[in-house]
């Protein structure tokens, strides 16, 4: 019985470490073979690998959608839309390293109740490395990769250089809307840089799921998420009603929003 005991606890042990393994190689591998993150501090990316995954699944679909897509520097960006943006995705986006491990823990927490691999809880950072090279699978060898590249991005760039890669290359619509100056123009018919408190907070509101959601709907979760997301950047300051003052860039918002990364 003692033998039985030692021979399954030694097997065991040689699993565990084989899976120690297998991930540090992978994650090695990962990390030499990914495109060359350095670039990104002056080069814009001309078309992530999220755009193509959705070119082609159109294709797939029989949809002649474009990706309708603008530029913009950070500087032309509304701060409001910057600080809604942080509120309802990343809370902690300026203190953290690229990884909300609170938020990861509750996610997983979740994924075990509801017996589902979601693993969402995801910050700006993830999300970037996701959508310029990876898809929206939900494989655990993605999420590997996903890390590994995240981890690069925070390493390499700085701060505002995430964000503002972010905010040009986000999906913001179902019909190929990437970025905030196309979405900005689509749903609004105005730049980025004009957009006000109330449609900042709008455009916030469906980045969780934005081809299902729409900024100008009257629908509960879009009118009830907005809402939320511009109390709060009352109550912080950033907005002052009567006199519109915005709060100072990278002064972090206290978390309050809950992050449904459900398509993330």
């Amino acid at each position: 019985m003692a033998r039985k005991r030692k021979k399954k606890s030694f097997s065991r042990k040689v699993f565990w470490i084989a899976v120690v393994f297998f991930l540090s190689g992978l994650a090695a591998y990962l990390y030499l073979s990914f495109p060359d993150i350095k670039s990104l501090k002056k080069h814009t990316p001309q078309k992530t690998s999220f755009m193509e995954y959705r070119e082609k699944e159109w294709k797939e679909k029989g949809k002649k959608y474009r990706i309708q897509q603008k530029w913009v520097p950070i500087s032309r960006i509304s701060p409001y839309l910057m600080k809604a943006v942080l509120i309802a995705e990343d809370d902690k986006f300026w203190s953290h390293e690229g990884f909300d491990y609170e938020a990861m823990q509750k996610a997983l927490e979740k994924d075990i109740k509801a017996k589902k691999f979601k693993l969402g809880g995801s910050t700006i950072s993830q999300q970037l490395a996701k959508n310029l090279y990876l898809s929206p699978s939900k494989n655990p060898l993605r999420k590997i990769a996903e890390a590994v590249i995240t981890w690069r991005l925070e390493k390499i760039l700085t701060k505002k250089r995430i964000l503002e890669l972010y905010l040009n290359v986000a999906e913001w619509g179902d019909k190929g809307i990437f970025g905030i100056e196309a979405a900005s123009r689509h749903y609004y018919g105005k730049s980025a840089s004009e957009l006000n408190p109330e449609e900042a907070a709008r455009l916030a509101s469906v980045l969780p799921n934005p081809r299902k959601y729409n900024p100008l709907s009257d629908s509960r979760y879009v009118t009830q998420r907005s809402n939320l997301i511009y109390s709060i950047m009352v109550k912080r300051g950033i907005v002052v009603p009567e006199f519109e003052e915005v709060v100072e860039e990278g002064k972090e918002v206290e978390p309050i929003i809950d992050n449904p990364h459900d398509m993330r």
